[in-house]
């Protein structure tokens, strides 16, 4: 666990919470800094803009992949800069080498399959699909949760979320080291009667 910012590539650092292991990503740009999913809670956002103060660089852009809760905080220390992706994004920044995955792509957390619409282990394969693409371009790959991979564990990744996917939609239990963890117990329960409705 990072408990201060660690560069992973140029310009680009990481700084990971004690809580589910969420990543915060700072982002040197030509302006400035650009934070995407900073922060859990109201000491780690401080001790995040700490660490910012420190790099002496002002913050120009806040950016969430997607709008879940654990995504969306922000401190005001980082000023008034923050947008967010309307569904679920990944950013590449093909510059560094480096893609950003939100919630996708970890070696802690197994797919997220939104129980409240249809179609859902379709649709996390057609972005599997299109993040294939950019995870083959990259050096580094920053899940929103876990542990930053790099070389060879990016495929890894990839990999993994496929076999997962194709196991629920083959209407298999996914064999996956990810599913030792108890808290994840409640979202592989979702995301299997997910993929049961979706093929019944």
């Amino acid at each position: 666990m990072n408990t201060m910012l660690n560069q992973v590539a140029d310009g680009v650092w990481v700084r990971q919470s004690e809580w589910v292991w969420s990543n915060a990503i700072v982002v040197r740009g030509e302006g400035g800094l650009v934070l995407v999913d900073p922060g859990i809670d109201g000491s780690e956002l401080n001790q995040l803009a700490d660490d910012v103060d420190r790099l002496g660089i002002p913050v120009v852009a806040g950016f969430s992949t997607h709008p879940h809760w654990d995504h969306l905080l922000w401190h005001s220390r980082f000023g008034e800069h923050q947008a967010h992706a309307t569904g679920h994004a990944a950013v590449l920044l093909a510059d560094r080498g480096v893609l950003l995955a939100g919630d996708m792509l970890s070696d802690v957390l197994i797919p997220l399959l939104d129980p409240r619409r249809p179609g859902q282990v379709g649709a996390y394969q057609s972005a599997l699909d299109r993040l294939g693409e950019a995870a083959r371009r990259v050096d580094v790959l920053v899940p929103g949760h876990g542990a930053v991979a790099e070389g060879p564990e990016v495929a890894a990744r990839l990999a993994a979320d496929h076999a997962y996917i194709d196991a629920l939609r083959q209407g298999e239990e996914p064999a996956d080291a990810r599913l030792g963890q108890d808290w994840l117990s409640g979202i592989h329960q979702s995301n299997l009667e997910q993929a049961r409705s979706s093929s019944g």
